[in-house]
């Protein structure tokens, strides 16, 4: 076994023996529904997932691998205007884990991302946020909000409100530590990532002053192109 596949494997084994996805999975009953995992990687969280789910990565390699283990996996960019039309199905939940903080969209994403789900479906999203209190950056397992290849940064705070404000209902946010929602929020500021849980709010519109800006928008690129 070559370096490169012990480090894989290795991945597969930190996620299964993870308490924090354990409580995800038992929560939401992930082994038994239709998952969409949205930046797979190599699959490791998609292994534990319902047979009708399916990964998606922007990387050759992840996906041959992915599929040499026997799982369903296909190449794609979840920022592509023809994404969703491409999968031809819709899930039970959208799981993604570590994604949002390096999309160039991340509103665009989560309006897109209604498409891909079924009337009673959920969004699951874990970000990394920047803490609370500043002087916990000064540890290891704080850094990683701010690594170099996230192009964008949130706490958990400025999460829910993107989330909400992109026309989803927020169901909780929390760090999935214990499966007990009131000790984990007791801990919320000590936690270095968040799981956002959320189903699409079916009367969401824009309110009338941002409305008035889009309409702004779309004149000026009417003016752009005439």
């Amino acid at each position: 076994m070559g370096e490169n596949e012990q480090k894989i494997g290795k991945r597969f084994e930190a996620v299964s023996a993870s308490r924090t996805f354990r409580n995800i999975r038992m929560r939401f009953g992930l082994e038994r529904v239709a998952v969409l995992d949205l930046g797979c990687s190599y699959g490791e969280f998609l292994a534990h997932f319902g047979p009708e789910s399916v990964g998606v990565t922007v990387s050759p390699e992840e996906a041959s691998y992915a599929k040499e283990r026997g799982l369903a996996v296909v190449l794609g960019n979840v920022e592509d205007d023809t994404f969703a039309a491409s999968l031809g199905k819709k899930f039970d939940i959208i799981f993604a884990n570590n994604l949002f903080e390096h999309l160039y969209s991340p509103h665009a994403f989560l309006i897109r991302s209604k498409e891909l789900l079924d009337e009673e479906g959920r969004l699951i999203l874990g970000v990394p946020c920047v803490p609370k209190f500043a002087f916990l950056m000064r540890f290891a397992k704080f850094r990683g909000s701010l690594a170099s290849q996230h192009i964008n940064f949130f706490t958990r705070e400025t999460l829910r409100l993107t989330v909400e404000r992109a026309g989803w209902i927020v169901e909780d946010v929390r760090g999935f530590h214990f499966a007990s929602p009131f000790i984990d929020h007791l801990f919320d500021f000590i936690y270095p990532h968040f799981y956002v849980i959320a189903h699409p709010d079916l009367a969401f519109e824009y309110s009338k002053k941002r409305q008035k800006e889009l309409e702004g928008y779309a004149e000026k690129h009417q003016e752009a192109e005439s």
